[in-house]
């Protein structure tokens, strides 16, 4: 019966190791979550709240808001998560603990029993009787190879005992860090949660007076997108131009006359290969950045009526960062768009990458790239103080989110 228990105490204490053990991991798994979220709310500082003196639009301000807001909120949510599974572990160490307890009472019972007998028959005379009672050789044998055993068990026992006792020291340790950890995060939280009413209450500030001047600043959005139209059109001119260019020089001829794909030498179509072998782990056009606005056709999140669609991808970055190639490749052109500011675009067999809103430009038509390799500088709003590189990818004509190929955009 008692070895019974003792299967079935072992087996409880098993159990609550291995749920431990995957608490622990999964604990593991979101502290590396909440490190890199904060991370992200120090670059959000550091790229968009960094001067105070910047004369930034209202809408500007309320974007800039979402994304610390965003951050803020996906912090809390992590942080809650901790929270409930410290609480979990913590239900399950004092789980662990009361079954050590009951097993250490019965250890101690058993050992204060055979402490009693061995006390009782310990002298020297009581076991030579006992040995010279025996009836026969053999009998004599089994008792002495009994005393032995009795002698070991008593030991492994005691050594038992003080195994189950310092096990339960550490348990009521980590009890304690643990408690101090929950109590921590729980105070982080409510600072978080204190910080996010802050930036809600200004966001909401703001909005306001968005709402007041909705017409105005819906036509402002409108004309912008206009605007970047305009652009889009004109890299999808130049790629159509440098594909009719390129596919002409090389003697390749179409049903038709134009063709909307690059004509692949050997050399290019391994460059293309290699290039969409590396899709998800491309390094950033910029050393230091977050997306500022994302690929993609969305409604704007202030003014419901009013659509966004976005070929590539804004990165904002620090004040004269430099624009670098994610990927070896040629320099097929260097363009001054139209109402706007320089790019860069460079050729992978057949896809492109595009760098627009440069400031300058360090690299020229025809140049080999490596990757990391600088291209220019990133074009700084002296008024905002803002500089957001707007990066594509193509492959041929066909638009490509940037998000699927750089990694962890």
């Amino acid at each position: 019966m008692k070895n019974h228990r003792s299967y079935i105490t072992l087996l409880i204490c098993l159990l609550l190791t291995v749920a431990v053990s995957a608490q622990s991991k999964k604990q593991k798994e979101l502290e590396a979550k909440r490190q890199s979220i904060l991370t992200e709310i120090q670059q959000i500082n550091n790229l968009l709240f960094k001067t105070r003196g910047e004369k930034k639009s209202v809408l500007a301000q309320v974007e800039d808001l979402d994304q610390k807001i965003a951050a803020r909120k996906s912090l809390i949510r992590v942080t809650n998560q901790q929270a409930n599974l410290l609480t979990r572990e913590i239900n399950d160490n004092l789980s662990t603990i009361e079954q050590l307890r009951a097993e250490l009472v019965t250890l101690k019972k058993d050992y204060a029993s055979m402490i009693d007998k061995s006390f009782k028959s310990k002298s020297q005379q009581s076991r030579i009787m006992f040995l010279l009672s025996s009836e026969n050789f053999l009998q004599a044998y089994k008792r002495m190879q009994y005393m032995k055993q009795y002698t070991s068990h008593r030991k492994k026992q005691g050594e038992s005992i003080k195994g189950k006792t310092e096990e339960l020291q550490t348990l009521n340790k980590n009890l304690i860090q643990q408690k101090k950890d929950k109590e921590q995060l729980i105070a982080e939280n409510r600072a978080a949660k204190k910080k996010l009413d802050e930036e809600k209450r200004d966001q909401e500030a703001l909005v306001a007076s968005l709402k007041k001047n909705e017409g105005q600043f819906a036509k402002q959005i409108r004309s912008k997108q206009r605007a970047a139209d305009k652009i889009d059109k004109q890299i999808d001119d130049l790629i159509k131009a440098a594909i009719a260019a390129s596919n002409k020089a090389s003697g390749t001829k179409t049903k038709t006359g134009k063709s909307t794909k690059f004509a692949l030498t050997p050399e290019a179509k391994a460059l293309a290969k290699s290039f969409k072998s590396n899709k998800g782990k491309l390094v950033w056009p910029v050393q230091k950045g977050r997306i500022l606005n994302a690929y993609g056709t969305r409604q704007h999140p202030q003014f419901p009526n009013v659509k966004q669609t976005f070929n590539g991808v804004d990165i904002i970055t620090e004040p004269n960062a430099k624009a670098r190639a994610v990927f070896k490749g040629v320099v097929m052109q260097v363009q001054q768009l139209k109402g706007a500011n320089k790019a860069v675009y460079v050729r992978h067999g057949d896809y492109i990458t595009i760098y627009n809103n440069l400031a300058s430009v360090s690299v020229k038509k025809g140049d080999k790239l490596n990757t990391k390799q600088e291209i220019g500088t990133v074009f700084t709003h002296p008024t905002s103080g803002r500089a957001i590189l707007k990066f594509f990818i193509y492959q041929n004509t066909t638009k490509m989110n940037p998000a699927d190929w750089v990694y962890r955009m």
